[in-house]
């Protein structure tokens, strides 16, 4: 296996574990929020799907993602997440959608890439974190991880079954 097939896979697992956390969810699910404070499904799936592109675009400015609906990045900033009660959250399909849309879009990008491209170092506010263009994929993968983890949190709250 080279370097770009496990990203490929890294984005590929995350986005199984994404969708099948948010399987059996109905829309006013995700609005619940762990506690009190903290950021429920809505916001959280909202901010991994402007952030994909976000992230991405830094380190390849010619990437072109599917353009998201108007006010959607908005609606999904930090001013928003505290936002009590949540209103203007899109349904789960929407999410669904714009997530499999910013996925495919970085599994396109991952496609035309040789595994030396994944040396490429990164520049600007993500260097710290992810030095090259391979750390920055993998990072992205989990982002959408972490974020799956407290829908997990959720989803033991509503009682939902145990997937992973």
């Amino acid at each position: 296996m080279h370097g770009v097939d496990v990203i490929r896979t890294a984005l590929q697992s995350t986005q199984h574990l994404v969708n099948w956390f948010l399987s059996d969810l109905n829309d006013e699910e995700l609005l619940v929020r762990p506690v009190a404070g903290a950021n429920h499904i809505a916001w959280q799936m909202g901010h991994l799907i402007v952030s994909e592109s976000g992230l991405l675009r830094q380190q390849l400015p010619d990437a072109v993602y599917p353009e998201l609906p108007a006010g959607f990045a908005e609606q999904h900033s930090k001013d928003t997440q505290a936002m009590e009660p949540p209103k203007g959250f899109a349904s789960k399909a929407v999410y669904a959608e714009l997530f499999r849309q910013a996925r495919q879009t970085t599994l396109e990008i991952v496609a035309k890439l040789q595994d030396s491209d994944l040396d490429q170092p990164t520049t600007g506010n993500m260097a710290p974190f992810a030095p090259t263009l391979g750390a920055l994929f993998l990072l992205v993968s989990n982002h959408s991880l972490m974020h799956a983890g407290q829908f997990s949190v959720v989803r033991r709250k509503l009682g939902k079954p145990v997937l992973f």
